[in-house]
């Protein structure tokens, strides 16, 4: 499970590290606690229409995905996270994952490790030089029915994270990881021309494990309340 993450990068960064052709965000503001709901920055590629070039853009998204059919975007905070097997059968994702796949951007995230007397300890996971990772991730546009056709806020683009069985070397720490996109495989997993079930499991099953360094680090993170660099240094330096 991915429950809280962290995205400390500038609009630059991204426009520089994914190759975008448009952004549609001015500025991000730095995070080192981000929680369900948050608005997080999403790397989509989407053609204008049929025979239009596929550009790719730089959007914001709130994470916890709404169904276009739900009545009300209040389920949004439950699927913060899609399960990579079942992604393709689940009415919440199957078509979000045929037709709606994108990346969201983060340094690292957050998970908490179980101890044998029942407490949890916070560690950060995060790239082994500090690169930028990018989630694999499902959006969805979700038209609000108490707003009319042309309102600025008529829809809503929500985003879930995909998560797999984490390896050996993570699996001590939680079962759950989000699954990473290399940078090679970025066009491959936002090809908006793949779209069969087929194809997106074959897509899927390629993904190569993530290769993250995990970090013991303060309790300050268990609060969504606090955020700061502080919050990914080792718990020593930080002295809890």
């Amino acid at each position: 499970m991915c429950g809280r993450y962290v995205m400390s990068r500038a609009v630059g960064d991204l426009l520089a590290a994914f190759d975008v052709d448009e952004s549609y965000v001015e500025e991000l503001q730095p995070s080192y606690n981000v929680a369900p709901t948050d608005a997080v920055p999403l790397i989509l590629d989407r053609s204008s229409g049929e025979g239009e070039p596929v550009t790719r853009k730089l959007v914001t998204a709130r994470w916890g995905l709404v169904p276009s059919w739900a009545k009300d975007p209040k389920g949004g905070a439950k699927l913060i996270n899609a399960r990579m097997e079942t992604i393709t059968e689940k009415p919440s994702f199957r078509k979000a994952a045929a037709a709606r796949r994108g990346l969201l951007v983060g340094d690292g995230y957050f998970e908490w490790e179980k101890t044998p007397g029942g407490g949890k300890i916070p560690t950060y996971l995060y790239g082994p030089d500090n690169q930028i990772l990018a989630f694999a991730a499902l959006f969805e546009n979700w038209p609000d029915p108490a707003l009319p056709n042309g309102h600025p806020d008529k829809w809503l683009r929500t985003a879930t994270i995909i998560t797999t069985a984490a390896s050996d070397a993570l699996g001590h720490i939680h079962d759950r990881t989000p699954m990473v996109v290399p940078p090679e495989m970025y066009s491959d997993w936002l090809d908006p021309d793949t779209t069969s079930e087929a194809d997106v499991r074959a897509l899927l099953d390629s993904m190569p494990e993530p290769r993250l360094v995990p970090r013991v680090v303060s309790d300050r993170v268990n609060s969504v309340r606090n955020n700061g660099p502080d919050l990914i240094e080792p718990a020593a330096a930080t002295g809890s």
